[in-house]
């Protein structure tokens, strides 16, 4: 077990059987394992600007590279419709799926073992990926292909050194810069497809 912790300005991550947060918070109920409960400065600057991005009412969500599933239950408790994890680790699925239905979200967020090129759907609102630079700018193409004109794009775990040759790719595959963040050792970029 681990010690409840506050995440950005909403958000709180609880072991399970943690009582509801009485300072009206967002509890994300994690179970402890290998992929972490919410820690990683990336994960947690994720969490951070996804609470500054406003309503997320009614958004497709595509969380990249899902591991524990914290991002995508974070955007449906922020009131997206749905969110498709996504995980090439077998293990990660399955501890996604688990904190999903701790967190009562069984039905709003689906999970797949594979990579993006295994993904049908083609429109989302809202893409999460929280991976290395390297497979980011692999992936640049596909990923901005299946985000909506107007979508939100949030990248993360970025070595400093990839930073400039990402932001240059998505910008030139049509999206405009909205915030870069640098961290202590990673970077997190959110960006916006042009409508």
């Amino acid at each position: 077990m681990y010690q409840p912790f506050n995440i950005g300005d909403r958000f709180r991550i609880v072991p399970p059987a943690t009582p509801a947060s009485p300072d009206k918070r967002i509890d994300l109920i994690m179970q402890r394992g290998a992929f972490g409960s919410g820690e990683h400065e990336t994960t947690e600057n994720c969490l951070e600007t996804l609470e500054t991005l406003g309503d997320l009412q009614g958004m497709r969500v595509l969380d990249l590279g899902s591991g524990t599933g914290i991002l995508a239950i974070a955007a449906v408790k922020l009131g997206a419709a749905s969110a498709l994890c996504v995980d090439i680790e077998p293990q990660a699925v399955a501890t996604a799926k688990i904190n999903c239905q701790l967190n009562g979200l069984e039905k709003p967020i689906s999970h797949f073992i594979g990579t993006l090129d295994d993904v049908d759907q083609t429109s989302f609102d809202l893409i999460l990926a929280n991976i290395y630079g390297d497979i980011l700018l692999a992936v640049a193409a596909p990923l901005t292909k299946r985000l909506a004109p107007g979508g939100t794009l949030l990248l993360s775990g970025i070595l400093w050194e990839y930073n400039f040759d990402i932001r240059q790719r998505y910008e030139k595959l049509g999206c405009e810069l909205l915030r870069n963040r640098f961290l202590e050792d990673f970077s997190t970029i959110l960006l916006r497809k042009k409508p």
